[in-house]
């Protein structure tokens, strides 16, 4: 048996629940200055403040608040990012695996084509002409992670349309359309679901990336990747602007790997015996 991994549970459920809920848990609005605070340090290091239990900024907003809404920003871009993401490579997996051939060929090199250019190069050309924003943000992650997506379902879909209750389908004259849709979609949702789970990570890195390099969510808006960015010139005078969001990225990316890894396997027959 796999033990449920529950820190990892924990921290994720408390990850989505700043998410959710970051009005009513902000302390304080994350975008007000309050220069006569600003440069704080966090409560437990001398100078520190019960006002500000994370401390600062340079311009004197409150580090809790900013993570908080930080968080609800992380989120909402891996909740659309996989989405989109996600189902294009599942369509394009599905209908690559099922009719093989030409078809299957060609979407191949698509894919190949995807992994062979640099997604942060395109990210900044997508900022540069579409401007920076929610929108840019989720389209360059999105094309990042189709193409890993379209893979691995193919591969599942060539073996899975080899089975007997596929080759009945046909006999019995169903589409391929819905074939695909009712015998073989059904069968490679696992795999789906375990591959969402392992890319939230890849996506809020991803997301943390861009908007350090300016290609994200334009400020105040609150990122986990500006807040390093804002902090990179002061790390050695006010280290907490960006090892706090630091720690809060690798925290999460730790959990969604550790329960991604422990879906993959109570999810997979052949592991689940194990």
């Amino acid at each position: 048996m796999h033990r449920v991994p529950w820190i990892p549970i924990v921290i994720i459920a408390v990850m989505i629940s700043m998410a959710v809920f970051a009005p009513q848990l902000a302390p304080y609005s994350p975008i007000d200055q309050t220069l006569r605070d600003k440069l704080l340090p966090p409560v437990w290091v001398d100078g520190g403040s019960m006002k500000y239990i994370l401390g600062t900024d340079a311009f004197g907003r409150d580090i809790l608040s900013r993570l908080i809404f930080g968080a609800r920003v992380s989120l909402i871009v891996a909740l659309l990012a996989l989405t989109a993401g996600g189902g294009v490579g599942l369509t394009i997996g599905i209908v690559a695996g099922y009719f093989g051939g030409t078809v299957d060929n060609v979407l191949m090199r698509l894919v190949d084509a995807a992994f062979t250019f640099p997604a942060i190069l395109f990210a900044l050309l997508l900022a540069v002409t579409m401007g920076q924003g929610l929108t840019t943000l989720v389209i360059a992650i999105s094309l990042l992670l189709w193409a890993s997506f379209a893979r691995i379902i193919r591969g599942e879909v060539l073996a899975l349309k080899q089975r007997d209750f596929v080759a009945l389908a046909r006999v019995r004259g169903c589409s391929p359309a819905r074939i695909m849709l009712t015998h073989i979609l059904p069968n490679v949702l696992n795999t789906f679901m375990v591959l969402v789970t392992l890319n939230i990570g890849v996506v809020i890195i991803a997301e943390a990336s861009l908007s350090f390099l300016g290609a994200g969510v334009p400020p105040p808006t609150p990122t986990w990747g500006l807040m390093i960015s804002d902090g990179r010139g002061r790390i050695a005078d006010a280290w907490w602007i960006s090892v706090i969001p630091g720690i809060a990225i690798t925290l999460l990316v730790l959990s969604v790997n550790l329960f991604g890894d422990w879906m993959r396997d109570r999810l997979d027959p052949r592991l689940r015996q194990l």
